[in-house]
């Protein structure tokens, strides 16, 4: 019994010493979101100060529901010290709740003004960033004379197909550099008159038009040397090919090998003459797409001449035998439909799915279709031989429920003896589902005899 107690004064003691930490976690984070409540709402204003208040709206709104709901984290505060006593269960309830709210509020603003930080940062920079740009343009601009040259010496190699993805670039480039200088000259006024709001929007817009201007003039540069890339790789493509054409004429022929071939000898003959203004990038996909079409084509031949193609006689004879067993299948599930089981079912429903299968794949009826590509064959013949499974199973699954479901054995309910289905002697029906069966047997030994 002392053990007992002296438990259950252990437990108390721990209780008490976790609700007094408790308390004390309330009390500092109130304090903490009180603090953090008057940092943020200096920041806001500075962020509108800065950024204007249409950037700002998302903090305003957080900040303002953060003090509704630490108003009820003070009201839960001054409950747990007025005069009337309280359960430690209510303190507990109380002091949980203080602690959830002022962790919610610090999430919340952590989350807005991060969001912020960036663009307080940025406006913060704004005359440093303002000269960064003029500084970046004087440059970039340093740089269109050389560009216009490239593009000209350029044109002289290359068809205009080639340079259409270039030779605008320098005259775009110096209108976003105009941009560029006009959008810095209204930031750094907007922003002296007070409208930072507008004068942020102009500084992005300034730095971005610098951007896009050094990318199109790099883009010049970069296409000389990706051109001159592009020639010596098509060269190599363009030996690459003819050694080809050599092998490939000594593979197997089959439709697909001779169209391949075909297409690439014509790609080779299209490249242009010596001295004649090119398009190297075009002219190398052109070949490469080629050059692989036929080494798909090869090994396509390769494969179907390592495994032999089904005969169109053995398919269709599959194709036969599975519409001959689904159609037995079908006339005794048909025919003993309040006897027959949900596997025997499902057996003869994925039969009849996968005999439409194949007149997908074939694209018309294949019983009634005249021929059947090569390329099909060996996928409709494991087809068929699969539906002429299914259809089988389907069958035995049917004789087995029937069977289950036939009275065994002495007299009828009527007291006198057993009759079978249809009055005649009880093994009819086994004779005749015993035959059916037979044939079954019969076909896929037929139908063995052709694999």
């Amino acid at each position: 019994m002392a053990g007992f107690w002296g438990k259950r004064k252990r437990d108390d003691e721990q209780l008490q010493a976790q609700d007094a930490d408790l308390a004390r976690r309330a009390r500092t984070a109130l304090v903490a979101a009180d603090e953090r409540i008057r940092l943020t709402t200096d920041e806001l204003a500075f962020a509108e100060a800065e950024l204007g208040s249409g950037a700002t709206g998302d903090l305003r709104e957080a900040l303002d529901a953060v003090r509704t709901h630490l108003a009820e984290a003070f009201h839960l505060h001054q409950l747990n010290h007025d005069e009337i006593p309280d359960t430690p269960e209510e303190l507990r309830t109380r002091n949980a709740r203080i602690v959830q709210l002022c962790e919610w509020a610090e999430d919340l603003l952590d989350d807005r003004t991060s969001t912020l930080a960036e663009a307080i940062e940025r406006a913060r920079r704004a005359p440093e960033i303002i000269a960064g740009v003029r500084r970046d343009a004087d440059l970039l601009r340093s740089r269109l004379p050389q560009a216009r040259e490239t593009v000209q010496r350029l044109a002289a190699r290359y068809s205009p197909h080639a340079l259409s993805q270039i030779e605008s670039n320098p005259g775009e480039a110096d209108q976003l550099l105009g941009f560029a200088e006009h959008s810095a000259g209204i930031a750094e006024r907007r922003r002296d008159a007070g409208h930072r709001e507008q004068a942020n929007l102009a500084l992005e817009a300034a730095t971005e038009s610098v951007r896009r201007a050094e990318t199109l003039l790099d883009a010049v540069e970069t296409f000389e040397i990706e051109a001159l890339r592009a020639e010596s790789t098509l060269a190599a493509v363009v030996e690459d090919s003819r050694d080809d054409l050599v092998v490939a004429l000594r593979e197997p022929h089959t439709p697909a090998v001779s169209a391949a071939i075909a297409d690439l000898q014509h790609a080779l003959a299209a490249l242009p003459a010596a001295g004649v203004n090119t398009d190297p990038f075009a002219q190398l996909t052109r070949l490469r797409e080629a050059n692989a079409a036929l080494d798909a084509a090869i090994a396509k031949a390769r494969e179907r001449a390592a495994r032999p193609i089904p005969d169109l006689a053995h398919v269709r004879h599959a194709i036969d035998d599975a519409d001959r067993q689904l159609a037995v299948a079908r006339d005794v599930i048909a025919g003993h439909r309040g006897w027959i089981g949900a596997d025997a079912r499902t057996r003869l429903a994925e039969a009849e799915r996968t005999r439409l299968d194949i007149d997908r794949y074939v694209g018309t009826s294949a019983a009634a279709a005249a021929t059947i590509e090569e390329d099909h064959r060996e996928q409709v013949f494991a087809l068929a031989r699969r539906a002429a499974f299914l259809a089988s199973e389907a069958l035995q699954l049917a004789q087995r429920d029937i069977d289950r479901s036939r009275p065994q054995g002495g007299p009828d309910q009527w007291g006198g003896p057993q009759q079978g289905w249809g009055g005649g002697r009880r093994g009819g029906g086994g004779d005749v589902m015993g035959g059916i069966l037979g044939g079954l047997v019969i076909g896929g030994l037929l139908d063995g005899m052709f694999d």
